[in-house]
């Protein structure tokens, strides 16, 4: 620490603080229209000028460090006059009509304060733009701080906003002739930041009468928010600091949110009656649901009859689906979404190193050296995490990128590999090999902690570079040098996606990768690891919280865990084991399952093959759906339909990708009827006989029950979840979290064993009649089943999915951008508009599957991972043609 005297008085700051960090960390005031805390200082507006003692002129507090016994004064006449006389300066050309509107901006209440009137003088015409959905642009107001160049520079690093000219010409405007043509992705931090209202969001028209911090509902970053509510009425969105998301949002986080509020959200139960849904009341809709559920398990048996969690719905919310379907139920047949995207990587993670979550947390992108970033594409589907590596790499990190597609990070890369899909087992274990045969092995951590060296050593012998390169699509030499880039950037860290999991070796894709970062050393310390950028808000945690066929709270396994359960619960754990999501669509179709309960998860519209999915949702006798809107499963099969509460309107908590609780607090009540998931499984476990083990007064109160079986998270008290971001595990409420998994010991013991794992081809291969091989994926934009954003002017920044193709396949096929083609694969049909793009490789097509419209996934597979059965949805055969 250091200390200084600020006006007469001492205080202490941290090392390394600038003069203004300390006056505010003091919770004093100074000017600094320049200034903000998520940028570089570069004391420009000369507002927060002070005098220190023994210097002849006053210094910009902004950019001058703290030393040991600094006597520095804010408020003497002449720094007051200087301020008055910038001020002045900043407002000669300032409309006195935009500070009657909106006095409440810094740049008007300083005008206020310090007695300046705007000068009012015409100016050049500058730029603006109304075309925006969101962010309006009225340059008349700026000051010229380069607030909004910088933080779109430095934070978001899209480099929209350009100075253009010097002197009295000088101006803020991007290098295009509307946001959107200049690289605008909305995050809306140049917005934020802006001090004058030369940038203001055009949709938040209503003040906000209270502002709630909760955490975002979108992808599995988890960044932070603040929820601002109007007569209750969420009315705008902005983002808090947090370790996540250091005061920014992307464009879904930031302004997606006006589903919430959407016409056509369902606020009544319903019973479907001879086709038609009829509004009924919550008992007559939970009786009729009770007395099905006992008829199906009567008949059938308990086993014919699953439970589905939510990656919507809170770790709270989850836990007491998974308790429902053992206890009142009595089958382990439950399961989520984690099934199709999360799961390959926890069990891959769970088997190798003993826990299924990122080893990681997501601070560690600013201590790597090195990134190796397979199959994710985090600039558009985990935006600030794509931007923190955007900076990192900036700042002189290397770049590994393995993608099909030349995603918005290749262009930032050391080295893109274009592996071609369905080979990343070739190329993972062909990395493997180059790093032992040129002796690139951390040999000091592989002979303190991992074991079967040789054995893997002989097996990627075959698998050398040049042996594999012409399968991958890729040289010999390009293999070796991402294996030489990974290995020598050291602490490097791995981040995956998708395009490793969603295929039918994706579990066995992310032991590969596993093997790299143990034959590199790239375990258990900070810069390192393997972290998989999870693709909804709670999929970590509704796996976690027991929302899995063959483990209960906290990843852990039945036969370990039961006694500890069964205590609490006063209750027996089923015996049998229970079927995940992909089984019971097998049960349903073979006539042995009857009857799902499914809550914030359109099943039928978001599995693989929606032919088969189908078929096996109509041979059910009962499907219960649970959610904001009318969605395709229940539009198509549903037979009772739930009202639940969203996120701007429930109290719990959700588990972000990096393994952080993080509190969700309801911000308005919940429309009509709606109610939150935790008291329609509470209100429906009475019904069954089962009221005392599910009379819980709230989220706290199940969360403590969490806490008393979940021994990792013992210490997640939430009266520290109200103040602290903590990474489990946490065992103890003394215990400041675990950033770092395995730096001395891993999981699952002293030391982890390199895994051999040979490589297998798809059964889904291209043909004569399928000649291009189709990958899907999400876009920017829009999020999953397009339920939340395209009720949201986000559909007018994506208004539609696209079959991306390349300019050479186009070009030979006479197809033109912008017309629809018909996708025929093995499975059924869907028609697209074409998007001709380079990004894609010829013989390679991406398309994304958020129009229900549109359907995509009656085109994909029925393939699955060959160990925890996700589909490959990464992999299908199809021809293209004009529609």
């Amino acid at each position: 620490m250091l200390h200084l005297s600020i006006d007469g008085k001492q205080y202490a700051c941290a090392a390394g603080s600038s003069i203004l960090q300390a006056i505010q960390a003091a919770g004093l005031a100074l000017p600094a229209l320049c200034s903000d805390e998520r940028l570089q200082a570069s004391g420009g507006c000369r507002l927060c000028m002070v005098e220190v003692e023994g210097n002849a002129r006053p210094q910009a507090s902004c950019t001058t460090a703290v030393e040991e016994g600094m006597v520095v004064r804010t408020g003497t006449s002449a720094l007051q006059a200087l301020r008055h006389t910038n001020l002045s300066l900043l407002a000669l050309d300032y409309p006195q009509d935009a500070v009657d509107r909106a006095p409440e901006h810094p740049f008007h209440r300083l005008l206020a304060e310090y007695g300046v009137a705007p000068g009012n003088r015409a100016r050049k015409a500058l730029f603006h733009d109304d075309s925006h959905p969101y962010l309006g642009v009225d340059m008349d107001r700026c000051i010229s701080c380069n607030r909004c160049v910088r933080i779109c520079d430095e934070v978001q690093g899209q480099f929209v906003w350009h100075t253009w000219q010097r002197g009295a010409d000088t101006h803020v405007a991007p290098a295009a002739p509307t946001l959107e043509q200049g690289g605008c992705v909305a995050c809306g931090a140049c917005v934020d930041s802006c001090p004058s209202g030369a940038l203001f969001d055009k949709r938040s028209t209503v003040p906000a009468e209270r502002w709630t911090r909760s955490t975002c509902v979108y992808c599995g970053v988890g960044c932070q928010m603040e929820v601002g509510s109007s007569a209750g009425r969420v009315v705008q969105v902005r983002p808090a600091a947090s370790p996540v998301n250091r005061g920014h949002l992307c464009s879904k986080g930031r302004y997606a949110w006006e589903f919430a509020q959407a016409p056509d959200r369902v606020t009544t139960p319903m019973l479907r009656e001879g086709g038609r849904w009829r509004p009924v009341d919550w008992d007559t809709a939970l009786d009729f649901i009770a007395a099905k559920l006992r008829d199906i398990a009567v008949r059938h048996g308990a086993d014919a009859i699953g439970v589905l969690g939510s990656a919507r719905a809170t770790n709270e919310e989850n836990y007491l689906a998974q308790k429902f379907a053992r206890v009142v139920l009595g089958t382990n047949n439950v399961d989520c979404c984690a099934r199709v995207c999360h799961t390959p990587s926890a069990k891959a993670l769970k088997t190798m190193l003993g826990t299924g979550a990122a080893t990681n947390c997501f601070d560690d992108i600013e201590r790597a050296q090195g990134f190796l970033l397979c199959g994710a594409n985090p600039t558009e589907n985990h935006p600030i995490v794509g931007a923190r590596i955007k900076q990192a790499v900036r700042r002189g990190a290397q770049l590994l990128v393995i993608d099909p597609r030349r995603i918005e990070l290749a262009e930032y890369a050391t080295l893109h590999l274009a592996v071609r899909p369905g080979n990343n087992v070739l190329l993972f274990n062909a990395m493997a090999a180059a790093i032992i045969e040129e002796g690139l092995v951390d040999a000091g951590f592989l002979a303190q902690r991992v074991d079967g060296l040789r054995e893997f050593s002989d097996f990627v012998r075959d698998y050398a570079p040049e042996t594999v390169a012409a399968a991958c699509g890729l040289t010999p030499q390009a293999i070796r040098a991402a294996a030489r880039l990974y290995a020598q950037a050291r602490p490097a860290i791995c981040f995956h996606g998708l395009g490793v999991t969603e295929h039918v070796q994706g579990t066995e894709g992310v032991m590969a990768l596993i093997n790299l970062a143990l034959l590199t050393g790239n375990l258990g310390k900070p810069g390192s690891g393997i972290n998989p950028l999870r693709g909804q808000n709670n999929v970590q945690g509704a796996a976690h919280m027991g929302c899995d066929p063959h483990t209960l709270t906290g990843a852990q396994a039945i036969p370990a865990a039961r006694a500890r359960f069964e205590q609490v619960w006063q209750a027996p754990v089923p015996a049998g084991t229970g079927l995940d999501l992909l089984g019971m669509m097998d049960a349903a179709a073979a006539g042995k399952f009857k009857a799902l309960w499914a809550f914030g998860y359109d099943v039928y519209l978001s599995l693989a093959n929606a032919t088969a999915t189908g078929k096996a949702l109509q041979a059910l006798e009962l499907v219960i759906v649970q959610d904001l809107f009318l969605n395709e499963t229940a539009r198509a099969y549903g037979s009772v339909f739930l009202p639940a509460a969203s996120v701007f309107e429930r109290d719990g908590t959700f588990m972000n990708a990096d393994r952080r609780v993080q509190r969700v607090r309801a911000a308005v009540p919940p429309p009509g009827q709606a109610r939150p998931d935790w008291w329609i499984i509470q209100q429906l476990a009475a019904r069954m006989g089962h009221a005392a083990g599910f009379d819980f007064d709230g989220p706290h109160a199940i969360w403590e029950e969490v806490r008393a079986l979940w021994p990792n998270g013992a210490g997640l008290s939430y009266a520290r979840l109200e103040h602290e971001s903590i990474n489990w595990p946490c065992p103890d409420e003394s215990h400041p979290g675990t950033p770092v998994l395995h730096e001395d010991k891993f999981a699952s013991g002293a030391r982890a064993k390199l895994a051999c794992i040979p490589y297998a081809a798809s059964p889904e291969q291209c043909s004569d009649d399928y000649p291009f091989l189709l990958t899907t994926g999400r876009t920017l934009y829009q999020f999953n089943a397009g339920t939340m954003t395209y009720r949201t002017p986000n559909a007018l920044l994506r208004p539609s999915d696209t079959l991306d193709m390349a300019p050479a396949d186009a070009g030979r096929l006479g197809l033109y951008d912008g017309e629809q083609v018909e996708i025929s694969s093995r499975y059924g049909n869907a028609v697209l508009p074409l998007r001709i793009t380079d990004m894609v490789r010829p013989g390679e097509l991406f398309a994304s599957f958020h129009r229900p419209d549109l359907f995509l996934n009656r085109v994909t597979s029925s393939h699955r991972d060959r160990i925890v059965k996700s589909p490959e949805y990464k992999i299908t055969a199809v021809r293209i043609s004009r529609q």
